[in-house]
Order: structure tokens, then C-alpha cells, then sequence
């Protein structure tokens, strides 16, 4: 039996759709349960087929509320995300969409106090920020998480980083 699609789940698509209908933002549902009345940085990611499609988000909360968000980082994900082309209005029916709920990052002292299936990652140096969810499909240890975290960021392989961990929660 197919399990019932979560409602911020179910949020981010018609998210999209009414944008790539109408261009228009979606209003905030009337009634929001507790969960999307909090205020926590969301990403919203899409998958074609198994594949990434687009995924944008934000480690700390930039909106009122994490329906809010959802909202915003499913119509950037769709066709916002440079490393892909818009999704079509045809097209979104193919898409899968997952919403990660971040908890408030921590700083650590040491890569050895990240699993990389538990914990997403930030990384810093001078200005730069890269980040990079937990249990990401083909990332299987710390130190791959950090590298890749790095690279998006434009972080060399011998720069002096700050780390950060941070728990999700995951749906779809």
C-alpha cells in the first residue's frame, strides 16, 4: 500500500504548479500544523528518474515560516537551479520532491564528529560557504561529504575550514 504523500511535500508541488501555471507565488494555507508554523532553514530537492533535477534551500530560516520555505525553495529548485533547466508545467508530473527541515547548524572541531548519513555539513573559509545534506545517495564518508562541500563552495583542498553539522528532517 503507497504511503500518503506529507503535506509539505505535498505543498512544495502545487508550489510549482501554480507558478508554472499562473506565475504566481502560492499563497500560505489557512490551516498550518505545528511543524510548518516553526521557523527552520528548508531545501526542497527534485528528482527525475532517480536523478537530481534541482535542489536549493536555506540553512537558516530567510521567511516567515517553514511553509513559507517550502514554497519559495520549491519554485527556485524548479527553475532556479542553474545546473539545470527549468522544470515544464508537462514535466512535473515525472518529478519526485523531497523537503529536508534543518535543524540549526553546530559548530564542530573535527571532521570525526560527522556521519555522513546522520548529519548534513556547512563548510566556511573567508567568506565562502558550501553545504551538503545528510545521507546523500554515493556519499558514503565524512571526508567525501567535506570535499564536495568544498568544491561547491569554490573552497580549495588545503584551505583551513570551519565545520558545521546539522540534522533533517526528511520527507518524500
Amino acid at each position: 500500500m503507497e504511503q500518503p504523500v506529507h503535506q509539505l511535500v505535498q505543498l512544495a508541488r502545487e508550489a510549482i504548479r501554480e507558478y508554472l501555471e499562473k506565475r504566481e507565488i502560492l499563497r500560505l494555507p489557512d490551516k498550518l500544523n505545528q511543524e510548518s508554523r516553526e521557523r527552520h532553514g528548508v531545501f526542497v530537492c527534485l528528482k527525475e528518474k532517480g536523478k537530481l533535477r534541482g535542489c536549493i534551500g536555506t540553512y537558516e530560516p530567510v521567511t516567515s515560516c517553514v511553509a513559507e520555505e517550502v514554497i519559495q525553495n520549491a519554485i527556485c529548485a524548479a527553475i532556479r537551479d542553474p545546473r539545470f533547466m527549468p522544470v515544464t508545467l508537462s514535466g512535473l508530473k515525472e518529478i519526485d520532491i523531497s523537503v529536508d527541515i534543518l535543524n540549526p547548524p553546530e559548530p564542530i572541531n573535527s571532521i570525526h564528529e560527522l556521519d555522513s548519513k546522520r548529519y548534513g555539513v556547512i563548510v566556511k573559509s573567508r567568506g565562502r560557504c558550501g553545504l551538503l545534506l545528510p545521507d546523500i545517495e554515493g556519499v558514503d564518508t565524512a571526508e567525501e561529504q567535506v570535499e564536495i562541500a568544498k568544491e561547491k563552495a569554490g573552497i580549495g583542498p588545503n584551505e583551513p575550514v570551519e565545520l558545521f553539522r546539522f540534522e533533517v528532517r526528511r520527507y518524500g
